[in-house]
């Protein structure tokens, strides 16, 4: 009776083995946020898509342009990158601009969908994507498409997205939202600027594409403190992030801003968009971070004899020996690239924080001006570092855990008849009141 036993927690044992590495076989599922305008002859991230499905002759994708102008065109373009990268490709045609096509017909066609679930990868092009979830999604309820789509990633597949096809990778996304400046003056409706994603980079993140390139940290952050996201992670043209689990590796052109919200904080009494204590990382191409630990690896090109090199400022402390403290301003923090030049400055040179402006004044339908706009204050942390490429041009850097702050203020009115009781004092746009 006793080996009976023995035996039997032994077979047990087994099966609880077996279900834990099942388990894990389940989450093995990768999606790729591919940050926009991916050129057809950046071998490594397309080299990178195929193997994470297989490799070359075991790849196999079912390709959507649901999002597309011109779906046929535009799946052709990735049908033939993906085959010159060694996978198996085919056009699955469900778009709502795709001529001469039944959307529904096609859409809820067993064949079509037999073809996506035996793929091992599903590859959505870029376009409008309000297109790709009123389709495979409509109201918030999953097609038989899409249940094939989630087939294939929980057993362990691929889903690739660029553009439009990232956008629908969280559970929460940007649906029309072209005005970064009236997303932080608060407009922010379900249905319109943002809507349901698909979800499959998880709950906890967020995700956004042309970042860096657009100025969208100023539409993230209202979006992640509104919706109760934690982690968000801007992803720039022509680069992508792998995210497999809690592992998210960088690669491409650029690179991808992490946003990691644990201590930042609100004030409501200024009743317009602010955050207190953010964090914002840029990870460049090679950088691999880890969701759970906290852990960013820099590139193996950022290393010295196996060590980090660090960026250094010009004198430590970020204080100038004859002048103390040293401040930065920059007029547009929301052009292109901006906020990673800031963060850059703020690690290279002796200023104790770099300060920026987010502004745009437009006349609305009845000819007022909303002159709202914003400073964005970056500070260094304790545990604030960087990392660069020393063999490099110097803009090849890992910055990481960099502090910042917004506050809303005033601006002065640029058509009033001199000093008025709404304009602005110039310190006072520079360094409003709190921020410090």
């Amino acid at each position: 009776m006793d080996a009976f036993r023995l035996i039997s927690i032994r077979i047990r044992a087994l099966l609880a083995l077996a279900a834990l590495l099942g388990s894990g076989a389940a989450s093995a599922q990768t999606a790729i946020v591919i940050g926009g305008a991916l050129r057809m002859d950046n071998d490594p991230v397309w080299t990178r898509i195929v193997q994470e499905a297989g490799g070359p002759g075991k790849a196999h994708f079912a390709v959507l342009a649901t999002a597309a102008a011109n779906p046929e065109l535009s799946a052709k373009l990735i049908i033939d990158v993906l085959k010159k990268h060694g996978a198996q490709a085919e056009h699955i045609p469900v778009a709502p601009r795709l001529e001469g096509a039944d959307l529904q017909k096609n859409l809820n066609d067993p064949e079509l969908i037999a073809k996506v679930r035996a793929s091992n990868a599903v590859f959505f092009s870029g376009g409008a994507q309000g297109f790709i979830v009123d389709t495979l999604q409509p109201d918030g309820r999953r097609t038989a498409m899409l249940d094939a789509i989630w087939d294939v990633y929980r057993r362990g597949g691929v889903v690739a997205g660029t553009s439009a096809g990232a956008a629908i990778m969280s559970r929460v996304m940007f649906r029309d939202a072209l005005n970064v400046m009236e997303v932080m003056r608060g407009t922010l409706r379900e249905g319109q600027e943002i809507d349901r994603g698909l979800g499959f980079v998880g709950d906890e993140l967020f995700v956004d594409q042309h970042f860096l390139k657009r100025g969208r940290i100023g539409r993230m952050l209202p979006l992640m403190m509104a919706k109760g996201y934690r982690f968000g992670l801007g992803v720039e043209e022509n680069s992508a992030a792998v995210v497999h689990g809690d592992r998210i590796d960088v690669i491409g052109g650029r690179g991808a801003l992490f946003v990691d919200l644990r201590d930042a904080r609100s004030d409501p009494s200024l009743g317009m968009f602010n955050v207190r204590g953010a964090r914002i990382s840029y990870l460049d191409n090679g950088d691999r971070h880890d969701l759970r630990s906290g852990v960013t690896m820099p590139a193996a090109r950022k290393t010295a004899a196996g060590a980090p090199v660090p960026i250094r400022a010009l004198t430590q402390g970020g204080t100038s020996p004859s002048r103390g403290p040293v401040d930065s301003f920059q007029p547009d923090i929301l052009g292109d690239n901006r906020i990673v030049q800031a963060m850059t400055e703020l690690l290279s040179s002796p200023a104790a924080e770099v300060r920026a402006m987010a502004a745009r004044i437009r006349p609305d339908a009845k000819g007022d001006r909303d002159r709202t706009g914003f400073v964005f204050r970056l500070y260094r942390g304790a545990d604030t570092q960087g990392w660069i490429d020393a063999d490099g041009d110097g803009q090849d850097v890992t910055l990481l855990d960099v502090r910042l702050d917004i506050r809303p203020m005033r601006l002065p009115d640029p058509g009033a008849p001199g000093p008025t009781t709404n304009a602005v004092p110039a310190a006072t746009m520079i360094a409003p009141a709190g921020m410090r």
